[in-house]
């Protein structure tokens, strides 16, 4: 029981701190409203729902990291149940001879799970803590290529010092005091640390005894007091914004789906990012959400092969600076630094591969890779800037439908030989084939295109494909930042597939299928598209096409980006090898955790920037590790990266594609 002054005090304190933490999460709200678009406030019932089912459960903590993420999720658990605690400390203060919940049994089960809590919130947070000083910059660091704030490396430790030193004092002194008070009133139930400090307490006098729970409640809810204003500074404000970006993030059909520019409207005058008000409110929205536990840095395949791009240290480096200079951007004024001089370089913006990694495995749903997207498109619309290697593709693109420069006269050579039949001597089939740019033109790629085609004329399907019609979906122009020319192809091939009226379409490429599926329905084009792996699947499952799968092999399957994390296309390539009567080893990283050929975010049309080792090498080596003859595929894109780095390392493993596999066990139809 409190005093009158102390209750005085307490009230004074409480004020002080509530009004400290609105000020700041003020200034948080007015900067986040800076940004470009809205926050998502649709079905917020069914959001808040959802982002609270995540919040409980920790899932996307615990999907990396186990023990780490244990503790964490411990700290978490903890922290929601004494939100109900600290009440009850607060209203056994204030009332005379009242303990919270009661002493019956109620009173006992609250307590007896407070204690388990409260046990698991000490050990995950000083298992964390020392995990922070043991394990440092081999977790938490960044080289010495990366751009990174001068603040961040010693306030990221300090914070982690002081939100942790504070969380174990506040539950400690809850934990004790909890016991005083039961002791006190001779109510506490048998439990090694009641049993304890009630030994410890059987000589003192009450008046000791009510010092202590006072000394106690002090100690535990002022360091609560302390904590809330300095949180929303500390990195730890993620506890309560993490929740907010589930529940107020723009849905989309894939983690790699970008928003439309209205290339149109003359009254545009900024295209892309190039300071942090450029950026949309869910973008800002990230650097408040940001845990900064380098999970997007590791699983970055830039970052992981030597290269200054570090998703981690941009999201920071946005954070740090909004701290240092955010009640400009709050006020209303623009930004004194462009997002290139502070949080992410040049180079390490166009080392992306825009493979989806970070946004995976961000267990926030942070989108680094957003950000690094609209830094190019303003290079590329805006200042006209960027590698010159993509200069040729870009031009191949606009003037011959596609960035290997062929003719589209010449666009059907691959099929010479192989009936396969155009959109206008086939106008009315039940499947239009997407062939793609790569397994249309590049040599290696051809083969997959070519396997296929025997495989649709085996099964009988009745399928066409556009020809000399078909151009570039524009997947690499979009990712390269080129939205003027990526908006003249998506338009040119949604005039062209309206007209056509595809019941499905079935595509070679991820990128295609990425396209065509998830972002032209912004242009008026809404199809069903399927993945060839997936038809391939389809055809044998229905018996129209006959495999013999007597011949058993084994070989090893890589994940493409756009197949697997961008479209959640995993079981469809396997299942079609399994019913081949191969065996499938899967690698070391596969599924949505599968490392990246290297060529996506149009790495494809230039070199890769400077670092220890190329992307595809980092890949192909860990394939040879499977010690497999061969490597199966479903991009032709990963097809010709991975077959140059086996023949940079002088290997003998075969990089082929599922079709292919596929097409040379066919087993003709029986005679009638």
């Amino acid at each position: 029981m409190l005093s009158t002054v102390e209750k005085i005090l307490f009230i004074a304190l409480l004020l002080g701190s509530i009004y400290a933490a609105l000020r700041a999460a003020e200034r948080v709200a007015r900067i986040v409203r800076r940004g470009q678009g809205s926050l998502a406030t649709d079905n917020l019932p069914g959001r808040f729902i959802q982002a609270s089912l995540v919040f409980i459960t920790q899932k996307t903590v615990l999907k990396r990291r186990l023990l780490p993420s244990i503790a964490h999720a411990l700290i978490v658990w903890g922290f929601v149940y004494f939100l109900l605690g600290n009440l009850g400390d607060v209203l056994q203060g204030f009332i005379p001879n009242y303990t919270f919940m009661g002493t019956g049994t109620l009173g006992a089960v609250y307590r007896f799970i407070g204690d388990w809590l409260s046990i698991g919130v000490l050990v995950g947070m000083a298992s964390l803590i020392v995990r922070r000083l043991v394990v440092g910059n081999k977790v938490f660091g960044f080289r010495s290529n990366t751009l990174i704030h001068p603040k961040a490396i010693a306030g990221i430790r300090r914070d982690s010092r002081i939100i942790g030193a504070i969380i174990l004092v506040h539950v400690g002194a809850h934990f004790l005091g909890n016991y005083v008070h039961m002791v006190q009133i001779g109510q506490a139930p048998w439990w090694p640390p009641a049993s304890l400090t009630s030994a410890l307490m059987t000589h003192l006098p009450e008046t000791a005894h009510i010092m202590l729970e006072r000394l106690l409640f002090w100690i535990s809810i002022g360091s609560l007091l302390i904590l809330g204003p300095y949180f929303i500074r500390s990195k730890h404000i993620h506890i309560f914004v993490a929740p907010l970006n589930f529940m107020l993030k723009p849905k989309r059909q894939s983690i790699g789906q970008l928003d439309k520019l209205d290339m149109e409207d003359e009254s545009i005058t900024q295209y892309g990012a190039a300071k942090l008000e450029h950026l949309s409110q869910p973008q800002l929205l990230d650097a408040y959400a940001c845990i900064m536990c380098n999970r997007c840095q590791d699983a970055c395949p830039a970052y992981a092969t030597g290269k200054a791009l570090s998703p981690a240290a941009l999201e920071i480096n946005k954070r740090y600076h909004l701290n240092d200079e955010g009640a400009a951007l709050a006020a209303g004024q623009e930004s004194n630094l462009g997002l290139l001089d502070f949080a992410i370089s040049a180079e390490a913006v166009w080392a992306c591969t825009a493979c989806g990694a970070c946004v995976s495995v961000c267990p926030v749903n942070n989108e680094p890779m957003r950000d690094i997207l609209d830094i190019r498109r303003n290079l590329a619309l805006m200042e006209n800037t960027f590698p010159s290697q993509l200069q040729q593709a870009f031009r191949g693109m606009e003037r011959t439908g596609n960035p290997w420069t062929i003719a589209p006269e010449a666009r059907m050579d691959w099929a010479k030989g192989l009936a396969v039949p155009t959109i206008e001597q086939n106008p009315d089939p039940d499947l239009l084939w997407w062939v793609g740019c790569a397994p249309a033109t590049d040599p290696r790629a051809q083969k997959t295109a070519q396997a296929f085609a025997r495989l649709l004329a085996a099964a009988s399907v009745n399928y066409a494909v556009l020809g000399k019609l078909e151009r570039c979906t524009g997947d690499s122009a979009r990712r390269a930042g080129n939205e003027a020319l990526f908006y003249e192809l998506a338009s040119a091939n949604v005039e062209t597939l309206n007209q056509v009226k595809p019941r499905r379409i079935v595509t070679t490429c991820p990128h295609c299928l990425h396209t065509l599926a998830n972002e032209y329905g912004a242009f008026g084009g809404n199809y069903q598209v399927i993945h060839h792996t997936q038809l391939i699947e389809e055809l044998i499952t229905e018996g129209k096409l006959r495999i013999n799968s007597s011949v058993q092999a084994r070989l090893a399957f890589h994940d493409p980006c756009y197949l697997g994390r961008h479209n959640n296309i995993y079981d469809a390539p396997r299942q079609a090898l399994t019913c081949a009567g191969i065996t499938v080893t899967e690698l070391p990283r596969h599924h949505s955790n599968s490392f990246c050929c290297g060529a996506g975010g149009a790495q494809m049309w230039k070199e890769e920037e400077h670092g220890a080792r190329r992307v595809s090498e980092e890949r192909f080596q860990e394939a040879t590790q499977s010690e497999q003859a061969a490597l199966a595929v479903g991009c032709p894109f990963c097809m010709i990266m991975l077959t140059d780095a086996a023949t940079a390392a002088q290997s003998t493993m075969a990089i082929r594609d599922v079709a292919e596999i596929i097409a040379e066990r066919i087993q003709p139809a029986p005679a009638a």
